[in-house]
């Protein structure tokens, strides 16, 4: 009988942590398929972050990387790797000189990365991409760490000081060039954001409610979580409205009978039974994304139309991909592009 032995050609190299801040997890586009099994859609909070930083280093747009969250993070590369870091400026360092983000590199043998923390009034959320296949926990059609199960990931949890990530990258070649995400090809970042949403299915059940949320200013609890921010600074009206349990996703907006709306996000339960008076558009959620503890946002009423013309259009600057060319880079160097 003849065996066949497959051998990885890509060499395995290792990243260690030196320090994981407050969350730092692996994630990837998620588990899409797997809310029939009660199973998160989790992955990446800001999928559009995600993305772009897997295009620029040559990734599968979904493959797993790693999410960075409010800072407080540092690791040593134990090789050579080509890298890219996008999301929130968090005050990134290589050996102790400012990373620039949305753009791809080569990080030497060796060298730290360090975040500190927010830069500017807004940004919570950093993900950095590796060249290669980022080896992680395969469970339930993905490979995103679920923190509410316990599996995923590295070893189903946050990653913390004394863990080593593996990475089969791909070797480096003259053809691992500077690459950028262009500013005018990503969503509209900043402080304060208005989040466009459309009526929930209970919206017409609570309509002095609706009305409530698109007059006010909110402000993300510190309870907030991958899996939702409970909103406070204003309270909507209080209900007895009782509901047997139903589907709900990222983006819907439930309301409590406190009257204090919970926005849910990537990690957020398959049902429930609040009243959902309305749904963040999937365009924006990446904004939403971006948020921290004390952040203030607010929402405004949109219509199906621009809610799918604002995705399409998401979605083309993502098969786009990055730039390449040399002008651009000259320009992007000298500072005059973002």
């Amino acid at each position: 009988m003849i065996m066949l032995l497959w051998v990885n050609p890509m060499p395995l190299v290792t990243i260690d942590i030196i320090a994981g801040g407050p969350l730092l997890t692996i994630q990837d586009g998620g588990r899409l398929k797997a809310r029939r099994y009660g199973v998160p859609p989790g992955g990446a909070m800001d999928r559009f972050a995600l993305v772009a930083a897997n295009r620029l280093v040559g990734n599968h747009p979904d493959a797993p990387l790693l999410e960075l969250t409010a800072g407080g993070v540092s690791m040593r590369f134990n090789s050579a790797m080509l890298i890219a870091l996008t999301g929130a400026d968090l005050q990134a360092r290589l050996n102790e000189m400012p990373l620039a983000l949305w753009q791809s590199m080569v990080a030497p043998a060796g060298s730290i990365l360090r975040l500190g923390g927010r830069r500017g009034s807004w940004g919570g959320r950093a993900y950095l991409a590796v060249a290669g296949d980022l080896e992680a926990e395969w469970a339930v059609g993905g490979a995103g760490t679920c923190l509410a199960g316990g599996f995923g990931g590295y070893q189903g949890r946050a990653l913390r000081a004394g863990d080593q990530i593996r990475v089969r990258t791909r070797a480096l070649h003259g053809e691992n060039g500077y690459r950028w995400w262009p500013a005018d090809r990503r969503p509209p970042y900043c402080a304060h954001p208005c989040l466009r949403i459309l009526p929930g299915p209970q919206r017409d059940l609570l309509p002095t409610a609706w009305e409530s949320l698109l007059s006010q200013d909110f402000q993300l609890d510190q309870a907030a979580s991958r899996q939702g921010y409970r909103l406070s600074g204003a309270t909507l009206p209080e209900h007895q409205l009782s509901l047997p349990s139903f589907g709900v996703i990222p983006g819907a907006i439930q309301l409590p009978p406190d009257g204090r709306p919970i926005l849910l996000m990537a990690d957020a339960q398959t049902t429930g039974g609040y009243p959902v008076i309305a749904v963040v558009i999937g365009a924006d959620l990446p904004l939403a994304a971006q948020l921290l503890p004390g952040d203030r946002l607010r929402f405004t009423e949109t219509d199906l139309t621009t809610a799918q013309a604002a995705w399409a259009e998401q979605a083309a600057w993502l098969a786009a991909g990055p730039a390449d060319d040399e002008n651009s880079r000259l320009l992007a160097q000298a500072g005059a592009l973002g």
